[in-house]
């Protein structure tokens, strides 16, 4: 019999751990709120048994309300930790706490995950210590409010007139066991504070010991067979994509193909399990990856997502795995046969390129492996230099490194001025005869027009190096730009090009557009590709972050220089 598709359980069991969760530390700080008329049994008890049962109570709402988040993905472990804890709510609630609704809805919901138990299958998301910190803070900030609530719910019990920073110094003692300034008439109460108090404390420091020590997993790493494994796959397939070398970042995670003639690069960044460009490998076991691919997001419930593939790549997403894509933007190609510098159209680039040269400055065009370890090391300190970051960026159009002995033949193109390196520009191979854009950096004291000399000679030099394809900078919304500022372009056209001007200011998304057509490139669309509308805020974070823009060290956001996707950085003239 075919089994019945329940995709909504998880959500509702999510929102369900979340109330029973609240429930839980309302009856354990106000216990007068929904209790029973009929006094129980329990009212015999010693009070010291009750005390201990609201604070058990407390961190039993507070592991629920933590747990609510990864029920909704489907995590198994977390189903087994609810499972647990719900029988716990529940006999407090009817023994000590004399709160019998709370109790039948712990049982009924308990019932209904185990009846429904085959609907959470997800394994557990690859491990972060900045958890530990962001669970310190979260829970510490958490434990503040609600002590401070504990410690004057019962205002009659209080001896005298504590301030309020008495009562957080009471609070910020409580949590690690120790007696504060605040005193109660009642020992009951006070029992209740002390207990109360010494089980949140407790909550964050177990839970944030355990994510600070438990045996670090890196988040994504490409193995040294791997790697072999899709150089194999880019000697035979590398000229179908020119993203495709990007695939051995070592970073990156890969899964392949049943046969191993596709593979998929990728990396789990917040629950998104994020791909780049298209599937490596012969098009025939294209499909054969994406299932691999798919399979493996549904056993983790992971976001599949896919940034930067081509318009077949696309395609073949779409079809096979039932997903959405979105234009985003525009890969900027330059066919080296039909590149010249004469002509109206060319004028600017040419007196740039022309101006800059008589300034003083050269260029040289060489493969990486031609390069000597000094001048290897003098380029890498130029590089970072210029950086203007800490974090280096770069995922889906960034190698991530530079002058590794595997990647010779890799192309540099330097320029020198009174013997010192002004500017670089690095190229990865792009199959036999091309090359793509993977590293822009220039001093910021540099002229301008040196990064149009640099494409320029590149393009002079690209014949004798056997290469007929050269990609630049990929274009944010190159369309919409484009389309935008035709004549009889519609309002709401014009208004969406409105818009990417002003965030222009922030990413230079005009810049860049404005900087690659100046070499009259053939424009190769990418896209995005993602299950759900809704998922796109969370896959846009994901992307963000992937490409450090956004960093959990300093969650902020950071200025692009040049490129929203890539490491393709610098100055723009």
């Amino acid at each position: 019999m075919k089994q019945i598709s329940r995709s909504w359980v998880p959500a509702v069991a999510g929102y369900a751990a979340l109330m029973v969760g609240l429930l839980d530390i309302v009856k354990a700080v106000a216990p007068r709120l929904g209790r029973s008329g009929v006094t129980a049994w329990s009212e015999a008890l010693p009070g010291i048994v009750t005390t201990v049962a609201r604070a058990t109570s407390l961190v039993v709402g507070i592991l629920l309300i933590m747990l609510a988040h990864a029920l909704r993905r489907r995590k198994v472990r977390a189903w087994r930790a609810v499972v647990a804890l719900l029988p716990v709510s529940a006999i407090l609630s009817l023994v000590h706490l004399r709160h019998p609704v709370t109790a039948v809805t712990s049982l009924l919901f308990l019932v209904a995950l185990l009846a429904n138990r085959r609907e959470f299958y997800a394994l557990s998301d690859p491990r972060s210590r900045w958890r530990a910190l962001w669970n310190l803070l979260g829970l510490g900030a958490l434990d503040l409010v609600l002590g401070y609530v504990i410690v004057g719910l019962r205002p009659h019990a209080l001896a005298g007139d504590p301030g309020v920073l008495d009562r957080l110094e009471h609070v910020v003692l409580g949590l690690v066991g120790i007696e504060g300034p605040v005193t109660f008439t009642a020992p009951r109460v006070g029992d209740l504070v002390y207990f109360s108090l010494l089980a949140l404390g407790t909550v964050t420091a177990v839970t944030t010991v355990y994510l600070a020590l438990r045996p670090e997993r890196p988040v994504a790493e490409l193995t040294e067979q791997d790697e072999n494994r899709l150089r194999e796959l880019l000697d035979r397939h590398g000229a179908r994509d020119s993203l495709g070398y990007f695939a051995l970042r070592r970073d990156k995670s890969v899964i392949f193909s049943p046969s191993g003639k596709a593979a998929i690069a990728y990396r789990v960044v917040a629950g998104v399990m994020l791909a780049s460009g298209d599937p490596i490998g012969d098009r025939e076991a294209w499909p054969a990856a994406i299932r691999v691919f798919m399979a493996e997001a549904k056993r983790h419930a992971w976001v599949p997502a896919v940034i930067g593939c081509g318009e077949t790549g696309g395609e073949v997403w779409t079809r096979q795995a039932g997903l959405s894509a979105l234009e985003i933007g525009d890969e900027a190609v330059v066919e080296v046969a039909d590149f010249t510098l004469e002509g109206r159209a060319m004028r600017n680039v040419r007196q740039m390129a022309n101006r800059t040269e008589r300034a003083g400055y050269t260029c040289m065009v060489r493969r990486v492996g031609e390069l000597t370890e000094d001048e290897k090391e003098r380029i890498r300190a130029a590089s970072a230099s210029w950086r203007g970051t800490e974090t280096e960026r770069g995922f889906s159009m960034a190698l991530g490194r530079f002058g590794d002995p595997v990647d010779g033949r890799c192309v540099v193109v330097t320029a020198h001025k009174d013997g010192e390196i002004r500017a670089v520009l690095h190229f990865v191979p792009w199959g036999p005869h091309g090359i793509s854009l993977d590293l822009m950096r220039r001093d910021r004291d540099a002229d301008p027009g040196l990064n149009e000399l640099l494409i320029v000679k590149t393009l002079q030099a690209a014949p004798a190096m056997g290469i007929a394809q050269v990609s630049l900078n990929f274009a944010m919304f190159r369309a919409a730009l484009a389309r935008g500022e035709r004549l009889g372009a519609g309002p709401v056209l014009r208004a969406w090009r409105g818009l990417l001007l002003f965030l222009s200011h922030w990413f230079q998304i005009e810049s860049l557009y404005r900087f690659n057509a100046k070499f009259r490139p053939i424009w190769e669309p990418r896209f995005l590709v993602y299950p759900n509308a809704r998922d796109l805020p969370r896959i846009g974070a994901s992307a963000l972050q992937a490409e450090a823009f956004i960093t959990l060290g300093r969650p902020r956001l950071r200025r692009a220089s040049a490129r929203l996707i890539g490491n393709r950085a610098a100055p723009l003239t």
